[in-house]
């Protein structure tokens, strides 16, 4: 889910490349290149290390036409 979450907030432009580019670089340093996009919500040391969402995430953002919000849960 944090990885589909994280990869529509890049796609909708809620958060910019060069932040994808550093989480990605830091996801492949860990041996967990596939979850740069997961890291988007997964901020916990402790998620990043398991790979698994443990606490409740919050994010939001803009389109040309909405306001979103989107919320991560376990």
């Amino acid at each position: 889910k944090s990885t589909t979450t994280g990869h529509l907030i890049y796609k909708c432009g809620g958060i910019d490349k060069r932040t994808i580019e550093k989480f990605e670089k830091e996801a492949q340093e860990m041996g967990k290149g596939s979850f740069k996009y997961a890291w988007v919500l997964d901020k916990l040391k402790a998620e990043r290390e398991r790979g698994i969402t443990i606490d409740i995430a919050l994010w939001k953002f803009e389109t040309g036409k909405y306001y979103v919000t989107i919320i991560d849960a376990p």
